[in-house]
């Protein structure tokens, strides 16, 4: 676990300190947030993915963790389908063969079948890599390493991770800088975890809406302590996601 959270914490380069000073003076209840509400998305939640489609091989260029840059690669390509509509490509590093190529893109595109609508709508694509480094989200794609991966599922937060990484490839660019975001930031009492404090303009959001998805529509999977811990700590964070009427289908609503 702690190696998890160091690993998570490294992920997305240098901090912003220039937004270190802002929002509410307590301190954050935790770390990092993609562990403290596990089962927001069980194994055996429902999933919107339906088929996935190989169009063979192609050149795409691809953000690799493991060189920090993107590279072009002739990928296995896949397209994606769910059961709401919306189409994703999956491409996988040629690193795997066809078959193996295979194997990991169903095994994740059932995950992403999981996460809300507004998440996978907004996405457009997603890599696979092998590789034990951690995972990432910008400019509407996500990226994956299959080693980390694992680590990932054995901890039950593939599903949260995913999550995290699609807000930031999709909500991040238009609302990070917010002026209703950043008034939430300043009125609620602290960051809901040192990660989001130390990178205000970079993680608050994604920190953010884990612990939203769980308190919102998720209650009865969490403790009334994690529940009045998160909605004390970022009561006004909460009023902003609510304002963007995120639609969370193949998700349903459990909360107490």
């Amino acid at each position: 676990m702690l190696l998890l959270l160091i690993c998570l914490l490294s992920a997305c380069g240098g901090g912003d300190p220039s937004g270190k000073d802002i929002g509410g003076g307590q301190r954050p209840p935790f770390a990092g947030t993609i562990f403290i509400a596990p089962d927001t998305i069980k194994n055996t939640d429902p999933t919107s993915f339906v088929a996935l489609t190989y169009v063979g091989q192609g050149t795409r260029s691809m953000y690799d963790r493991r060189i920090d840059k993107n590279k072009k690669y002739d990928a296995h390509l896949f397209i994606a389908a769910f059961d709401d509509g919306v189409e994703l490509e999956i491409q996988v590093n040629p690193e795997f063969d066809f078959e193996a190529a295979t194997v990991q893109a169903e095994k994740y595109t059932q995950v992403i079948g999981q996460m809300p609508y507004t998440l996978r709508n907004g996405l457009k694509d997603v890599a696979i890599h092998n590789g034990d480094k951690p995972f990432g989200g910008e400019n509407k794609s996500i990226f994956i390493h299959t080693t980390q991966g694992e680590k990932y599922i054995n901890e039950g937060i593939l599903a949260e991770t995913l999550i995290h990484e699609s807000v930031h490839a999709v909500i991040d660019k238009n609302h990070t800088r917010n002026a209703q975001w950043n008034q939430a930031q300043q009125q609620d009492i602290s960051f809901i975890s040192t990660y989001a404090q130390d990178h205000p303009f970079r993680e608050d959001l994604a920190e953010s809406f884990l612990p939203y998805l769980a308190v919102r529509y998720k209650s009865d999977r969490i403790s009334e302590d994690l529940n009045q811990t998160i909605t004390s700590s970022i009561q006004h964070r909460i009023a902003y996601f609510e304002s963007l009427a995120i639609e969370i289908y193949p998700m349903v609503e459990t909360s107490n």
